[in-house]
C-alpha cells in the first residue's frame, strides 16, 4: 500500500517516537509540580520551547504549546482580535482552512466584526493589490493561509505580510500545511503570529503551537491553570511538546533536500496531465507545496476514483480531511473558478518525503488505469 495522503496526516517518525518515551514513562511529572519528576518535565518543556522557538525565529517566551492546528489557529485569530482590538474588521481569504475561516466567523456572530474575505485569483493565489484595497483604519487583523492543503498554492506571505504592516495591522498565518517543507519562521515570513501542528510534521496528532510577537496582547480561549503565560491554561502535554520539538528541527534538516519529492511530483502532474484526457491541475503550477499533485478529473466522479485506486494499492484523498463526507463541492476548489460538478471530481496526492522515482511513475499508470476503468464502466451503463 502507497500512502499518498501526507497532507491529512503523517506517522510518527522513530526519532520521534523514542524522545518522547521517556515522558510517557518514568519522567511522567507535571511540569508544574515542585518535586524532582516535576522539575524534569517541566525543563523537558523549556528545552523543547527553545527548539521551537528557534526554529520559527522568536523568542522561547513567545511559544504558546496547544492541542494542534486547530487550536493554534483559534488562539491567534480569536486571540488577537479581542486581546486589543483597534477596530471590528478582520480580512481573510475565500481559500483558507475551516479553522480560519469558522474562528473569523465566530468574530463576526458573537463579537460583532465585519469581515472582509479576499478572492483568489485561477491559480489560488491572493493578490496583494486585494489585500490593500480591503485594509482599513479599523482592521484589527489580517489571516491568510502560507499554503493550501486541498490545492497546494503557496501564498506570497512576505509581500502580503508586508502590506499589512504598513497600516500596523497584524498579520497571521496557517503554516500547518507548509512547516515540514518551508520555513515558516515570523522573521522569514515577516509576520506576527503562525500556526503549526505536529501529525503534520511526523509528530503525534494532539499537538501543536503558536508563534506570536510578545508585543501581541492574547486573549486567552482557556482558563483555568494558567499555564503557558496565563494564554492557554491546562497541564502541559510533556511528551507531545518533546515530540513536536524533535520533529520541527528534523524537518529543518531536511527541507534543503525536497528535490527527490518535487521531482516526483512533477512526473506525477506531467504523466496525468499527458495521459488522462480532460484531467487538469488545481492550483499553481509554480507556487506549489513541493510533495503537493491534485487533480480534477472531469466526467468522472472523486469518490469512485479513490476507491479505484485504493483497489490498486494507492491511498490518497479528496481534499480536506476536515471537511471528509461532505456532499457539497469544496468552497476553495468553487473560489477558483471551477464549476460545482467538477469540483467533485477532484483527487489529492500528497507524497512522503521517501517516496522513489519509481514509486512516482506507478502511480501515473494506477492513475490513468483507474479513470479508464470507471470511463469504461460509464461506457457499458
Amino acid at each position: 500500500m502507497l500512502y499518498l495522503d501526507t497532507a491529512a496526516t503523517t506517522p510518527v517518525r522513530r526519532e520521534v517516537l523514542e524522545s518522547m518515551w521517556p515522558y510517557l514513562t518514568g519522567d511522567f511529572g507535571n511540569p508544574s509540580s515542585h518535586h524532582q519528576l516535576g522539575e524534569r518535565a517541566a525543563h523537558a518543556v523549556q528545552a523543547a520551547r527553545a527548539t521551537i522557538a528557534e526554529q520559527l525565529g522568536c523568542r522561547p517566551s513567545e511559544i504558546v504549546f496547544t492541542s494542534g492546528g486547530t487550536e493554534a489557529d483559534n488562539l491567534a485569530i480569536k486571540g488577537i482580535a479581542l486581546g486589543a482590538p483597534r477596530g471590528r474588521h478582520v480580512v481573510t481569504s475565500v481559500v483558507e482552512h475551516e479553522a480560519v475561516a469558522e474562528s473569523v466567523d465566530y468574530l463576526r456572530r458573537l463579537h460583532g466584526f465585519e469581515v472582509t474575505v479576499l478572492p483568489v485569483d485561477g491559480e489560488g493565489l491572493v493578490s496583494p493589490d486585494e489585500l490593500s484595497a480591503a485594509l482599513r483604519p479599523d482592521t484589527t487583523l489580517v489571516s491568510i493561509q502560507h499554503a493550501s492543503n486541498e490545492i497546494g498554492t503557496v501564498q506570497p506571505i512576505r509581500e502580503l505580510a508586508a502590506v499589512a504592516h504598513e497600516l500596523a495591522v497584524p498579520f497571521h498565518t496557517d503554516a500547518v500545511q507548509s512547516a515540514d517543507a518551508l520555513d515558516v519562521g515570523l522573521e522569514a515570513l515577516g509576520v506576527d503570529a503562525v500556526s503549526i501542528a505536529g501529525h503534520k510534521l511526523g509528530a503525534p496528532k494532539g499537538i501543536g503551537a503558536l508563534g506570536v510577537r510578545g508585543s501581541l496582547p492574547l486573549e486567552p480561549l482557556l482558563h483555568g491553570g494558567g499555564q503557558e503565560r496565563g494564554r492557554r491554561s491546562g497541564t502541559e502535554n510533556v511528551a507531545g511538546v518533546v515530540a513536536l520539538a524533535t520533529a520541527l528541527a528534523l524537518a529543518a534538516l531536511e527541507r534543503p533536500h525536497k528535490q527527490n519529492v518535487m521531482a516526483a511530483r512533477d512526473t506525477i502532474i506531467d504523466g496525468v496531465l499527458s495521459r488522462v484526457p480532460g484531467a487538469f491541475l488545481t492550483g499553481s503550477r509554480t507556487e506549489r507545496l513541493p510533495g503537493h499533485a491534485s487533480f480534477c478529473f472531469p466526467g468522472t466522479s472523486g469518490e469512485a476514483v479513490l476507491l479505484e485506486l485504493e483497489a490498486r494499492g494507492i491511498v490518497s484523498s479528496s481534499g480536506s480531511a476536515c471537511a471528509a463526507g461532505s456532499d457539497e463541492p469544496s468552497p476553495v476548489l468553487l473560489a477558483l473558478g471551477i464549476a460545482p460538478e467538477v469540483a467533485q471530481t477532484a483527487v489529492r496526492f500528497t507524497l512522503p518525503s521517501d517516496v522513489t522515482p519509481a514509486q512516482a511513475s506507478e502511480v501515473v499508470d494506477r492513475v490513468v488505469a483507474a479513470v479508464t476503468t470507471l470511463g469504461s464502466l460509464d461506457t457499458r451503463r
